[in-house]
């Protein structure tokens, strides 16, 4: 993520571009910086991000439900077996689907999940921070003290940074 913020901000913002609405636009954009080919290597890179991120996102959430509420999972399962779990793949894909066809704007969507994210994140940091220091829940085995500076601190940065957001 810090990465991605971090080149963003070099090229893209560095020259001004701050308000990208479609692909086409963020493929033009990057042809300072990429040349010519740089509607090839958005294309690619969107081709593979969505190979990538569409089978992650809607298992993910599919996980999350069957563990949730108890349901044989796994894509090694068959379907007869783990129904529900791939109910839950195949309504994630339908609904990926039907925001394209409701016209909502996939950059501005892109932009408003990682705010979410953003701001959802130092909640799950603490939660993580706590389980690793219960005794009980690590079996004895909690994470070390350095480790639990590290995501501490992290944490800390994090809520931070969101509250500044809405601040400054």
């Amino acid at each position: 993520m810090f990465f991605i913020i971090l080149t963003t901000a070099l090229t893209l913002h560095k020259a001004g571009v701050t308000n990208l609405e479609t692909s086409a636009q963020v493929a033009s954009a990057l042809r300072p910086f990429a040349g010519p080919f740089a509607t090839i290597l958005y294309t690619a890179g969107l081709l593979g991000l969505g190979a990538l991120a569409t089978p992650t996102l809607s298992g993910s959430a599919a996980y999350a439900f069957a563990e949730t509420f108890g349901w044989a999972h796994g894509i090694d399962e068959k379907f007869a077996r783990a129904r529900a779990f791939y109910i839950v793949v195949i309504i994630a894909m339908a609904l990926g689907v039907a925001m394209d066809f409701a016209n909502i704007n996939p950059v501005k969507a892109l932009y408003w999940t990682a705010v979410i994210n953003g701001l959802l994140a130092p909640f799950l940091l603490l939660g993580i921070l706590i389980a690793a220091s219960d005794e009980t829940l690590m079996n004895g085995q909690p994470s070390s003290w350095l480790g639990r500076l590290a995501v501490g601190v992290t944490t800390v940065a994090m809520f931070a940074a969101a509250i500044a957001m809405f601040v400054f």
